[in-house]
């Protein structure tokens, strides 16, 4: 369990309002349909959203961006439209199996009547689905209370002190739902807030003097004398 002496609700929260404050609105998950979201969810793993976008782009051109579609299309036609999101053939192969399942399981309407548990374990049953993409696509395409933890996620919190970022995956996911509450608009624009602040500036190689985050930071493994001194 992610400690509560750490991750309160008061610094997340406190976290989240300095972000928003300084980026606005992410609007994400970019996507005009909950299938579109599904499909960007898992041809995003191991590459660039800009790569995805092209992919996504080559699907729609065709006309192929509906399940059904997917599944009949040749292997070599779809891993060819995949190309730009790099791994193609394994993409290829993980999106017609999720397709498949996808189908067999009703499709939006049928998978949407599951309770937020079930729905989960029958996505991860899924070959080439991960907690992480599974996450993503139950917060951004069904509109679940689930909180995405990615690599951004861990680095950031780590920097911040509020966790180790060696946690496994389930126990960082409950520890941010247990304190933050079930609240998916909430869970949807902080993920995207945090995906925005380490790809801009809390990289592998921080930029520390553009972080608005960076007072924080440089406290011994706390954000408790920050948050006491209202320095951020």
């Amino acid at each position: 369990m992610v400690s509560d002496k750490y991750m309160s609700h008061r610094r997340l929260f406190k976290i989240f309002d300095i972000l928003f404050r300084h980026y606005g609105p992410q609007y994400w998950w970019p996507g005009d349909t909950p299938f579109e979201i599904m499909v960007g969810a898992i041809l995003t793993q191991n590459t660039a959203w800009s790569n995805v976008e092209r992919a996504i782009g080559n699907l729609v051109a065709k006309n192929k961006l509906q399940p059904h579609a997917i599944i009949k299309a040749r292997h070599d036609h779809l891993a060819n439209w995949l190309r730009p999101a790099g791994y193609f053939n394994i993409k290829a192969q993980r999106l017609k199996s999720f397709c498949r399942w996808y189908v067999g399981a009703g499709e939006f309407a049928g998978l949407d009547r599951l309770e937020t548990g079930a729905l989960r374990a029958a996505l991860l049953g899924v070959k080439g689905v991960g907690p992480e993409t599974a996450d993503d696509i139950l917060l951004y395409a069904f509109e679940r209370p689930v909180f995405v933890i990615d690599a951004y996620t861990r680095r950031l919190f780590a920097r911040l002190g509020l966790v180790t970022g060696t946690e496994d995956y389930d126990t960082l996911r409950l520890g941010f739902e247990r304190v933050l509450g079930p609240d998916t608009d909430l869970f949807n624009e902080y993920h995207a807030l945090i995906v925005r602040h380490a790809k801009e500036v809390c990289r592998v190689k921080p930029d520390c003097q553009r972080c608005v985050l960076a007072t924080a930071c440089l406290q011994v493994n706390t954000l408790y004398i920050t948050i006491k001194n209202n320095k951020i």
